[in-house]
């Protein structure tokens, strides 16, 4: 039995579930999320929660139920509060700005990195160092950050480069002088 798939998303106040065939759409303060129901479970709203159930009890059915589940349930989040990820650059010299929907990286190239947000996406800036993603679906909001991480991924040797916030870059040991005896 899946543990997650069995577990109902309670639907906080201000958002709201409709179901259209096998689509799901999640609406609240912050927008509206749609979902394509896979076969394999059946969605149903009771009162002010969604109870997913699957329909057999076969392997891919197994693997849905909990998968549907939870991107429902990061939907309701998305919706009521959002998603964000944070990101820093470490480097001298590097800085972002933001301007309307697009984001420009300075990160140590001959030219400066454009970076434009897909609909639904913010860019905050803070201290020109730090940089803030943040949108209603989690899956977007993670695949950009990780776009703009790509730009200039932290390399070992300095630490210098494009990572999230938290993240720890293991440092390697730089070449060790040659020390000879003739």
């Amino acid at each position: 039995m899946s543990r997650i798939g069995n577990a109902p998303v309670i639907l906080p106040a201000g958002v709201g579930v409709t179901i259209d065939g096998d689509m799901l759409q999640v609406e609240g303060p912050l927008g509206s999320l749609s979902l394509q129901i896979p076969a394999q479970v059946k969605v149903q709203v009771e009162g002010q929660q969604v109870v997913v159930r699957r329909k057999g009890e076969d392997k891919i059915s197994r693997s849905v139920h909990g998968l549907s589940r939870s991107l429902i349930a990061n939907m309701v989040t998305g919706v009521e509060k959002g998603w964000q990820k944070r990101l820093e650059l470490v480097g001298v010299g590097f800085r972002a700005q933001s301007s309307g929907d697009k984001l420009t990286l300075s990160v140590g190239f001959s030219h400066p990195v454009e970076i434009i947000a897909p609909e639904g996406i913010k860019f905050a800036i803070e201290d020109n160092t730090k940089i803030t993603v943040s949108g209603t679906d989690k899956i977007v909001v993670g695949q950009v950050a990780a776009s703009v991480r790509k730009v200039r991924p932290p390399e070992p040797y300095q630490g210098k480069g494009i990572r999230y916030s938290g993240e720890y870059v293991r440092r390697k040991a730089g070449k060790a002088s040659k020390v000879g005896t003739k």
